[in-house]
């Protein structure tokens, strides 16, 4: 036989080692997780105190002293009905559309009694003009049945009427009767006291609870007027403009 030759191992001589399924091997361990570790959160400290607060507050006043209601109106009938429209709505559009709304119906008992199509067309460049025609409608009659046309002076008379949140009652509250009773969230003041470090909160029921007690109660319808007149020329939503905030060396948020 040639030295090349090859032993051939019959196949019934090959001895058998049967493999054990992965899970019964004995001795393996189980692979290490490869999930990213997650590193805690770092919550910083709160730096909503009355000193700060009162910084801010001096300091807008200083940069915005005429602020005021952008909403025009004469009386609290025509404030209230210029606050129910100016939902999802800018009040420069609201102020286009009241002079001709107010000349047809000049008072609640008018409203109450208007028609509900022309009405709605009226007020249908303000958008959502269905429900705010609702809304309108009923707030007018409730003013009629429970006070006589009259717009009422509390909280609680202002947000029974259909139509009225707790928003609409302080802006009429504040600046129709210069009442302080709360704190009008909008959503310039809900970005800007996030931005500022006054409120983690993002409900505006909660902001207003927790920018109430850091202002004095005779300042609250003026911060309101302060904070949206500087969301509106500086710390816009987009691209807030930080050089030149009056605020950017002690705003917690500012790019600068």
């Amino acid at each position: 036989m040639s030295k090349c030759a090859m032993t051939v191992v019959p196949a019934e001589a090959t001895p058998y080692f049967p493999r054990m399924p992965p899970r019964a091997r004995i001795g393996t361990k189980k692979a290490p997780s490869r999930r990213p570790i997650r590193k805690p959160r770092v919550r910083s400290k709160s730096n909503a105190t009355p000193e700060r607060a009162g910084e801010i507050y001096r300091r807008l006043h200083l940069a915005y002293p005429d602020a005021h209601c952008a909403l025009n109106h004469r009386n609290p009938y025509e404030l209230i009905v210029a606050t129910i429209l100016s939902a999802q709505c800018t009040d420069v559009r609201v102020n286009m559309v009241t002079p001709a709304l107010f000349a047809a119906y000049p008072d609640a008992h008018a409203l109450a009694a208007a028609d509900r199509e022309t009405l709605e067309e009226m007020i249908k460049s303000t958008g959502f003009f269905r429900s705010k025609a609702k809304s309108l409608l009923g707030m007018a009659q409730a003013l009629v049945q429970r006070h006589d046309g009259r717009v009422p002076r509390t909280m609680d008379e202002l947000t029974a009427l259909p139509g009225v949140g707790r928003k609409t009652a302080n802006v009429v509250l504040g600046n129709a009767f210069d009442v302080n009773d709360g704190v009008v969230v909008d959503t310039h003041v809900a970005r800007l006291s996030k931005r500022l470090g006054l409120t983690k909160e993002t409900d505006p029921v909660k902001i207003e609870r927790a920018l109430m007690p850091l202002f004095p109660r005779d300042r609250w319808t003026m911060l309101s007027h302060l904070l949206i007149e500087h969301g509106r020329r500086v710390c816009e939503a987009r691209r807030p403009k930080c050089e030149q905030c009056v605020l950017n060396d002690i705003c917690p948020s500012s790019l600068v």
